[in-house]
């Protein structure tokens, strides 16, 4: 399920574009500041970022120039009352992929997403190798040493993240945002049970804890 960053601080917008995105059968998640866009698209796991440009803390182009200094490819997608050709040009020369500007009917919304992410698609790579895994995402198969392992769907979906994040630390949030798609209990310990099952089926030495913050795949 592809998975959509909305970057959005007027809570009615975030909402209505949210509602529409997940009965359209995209997983997202929201978040309101520039802050928090860097960081979860940084992070990896998402499939597009909507980025608005009138941020509390931040001017969205702000926001949009750290994620490409960062080495960030993700499809972006500008959302923004601003509709000046010289902020669209700004927008688009900087490295957004498009440009919606408010209000806006949803099915254009939706077009414009559906069409960045037949783009993404057509140069993305189909098969992910890490911790001596391989994991295939047009097949839906993963393979430890050559042999097959059967994933629920949640289970696929988690070790793709971490896989795309060798070696770096991901906390439990991170992935309860890009796997779940939405703010969980931080109480919950579904993250824990579901990282037990997938040390079951891949071997458990591969998924390493870091005490107080996350979990991170080892080679």
């Amino acid at each position: 399920m592809s998975r959509i960053l909305i970057v959005e601080d007027e809570e009615r917008i975030a909402s209505f574009v949210r509602k529409g995105l997940t009965a359209s059968g995209f997983t997202t998640t929201v978040v309101g500041t520039g802050a928090a866009a860097v960081d979860y698209t940084v992070t990896g796991g998402f499939d597009l970022v909507l980025l608005d440009l009138g941020l509390p803390d931040t001017d969205g182009f702000d926001v949009l120039r750290r994620i490409r200094a960062l080495g960030t490819d993700v499809p972006v997608v500008i959302l923004t009352a601003r509709d000046g050709v010289h902020d669209t040009v700004t927008g688009l020369e900087i490295g957004a992929d498009d440009y919606v500007t408010k209000p806006f009917r949803f099915e254009e919304l939706l077009a414009r997403v559906r069409l960045r992410m037949r783009a993404e698609r057509t140069t993305d790579l189909t098969v992910i190798e890490a911790g001596g895994l391989s994991l295939d995402l047009r097949t839906r198969r993963v393979s430890v040493q050559e042999r097959t392992v059967d994933l629920t769907a949640r289970e696929f979906a988690l070790l793709e993240l971490l896989m795309r994040h060798e070696g770096q630390v991901l906390s439990r949030q991170q992935m309860l945002s890009h796997v779940w798609g939405y703010d969980h209990d931080p109480g919950s310990n579904v993250v824990d049970v579901f990282v037990r099952a997938l040390r079951r089926k891949v071997g458990a030495e591969r998924i390493s804890t870091v005490r107080g913050m996350g979990y991170r795949l080892t080679g």
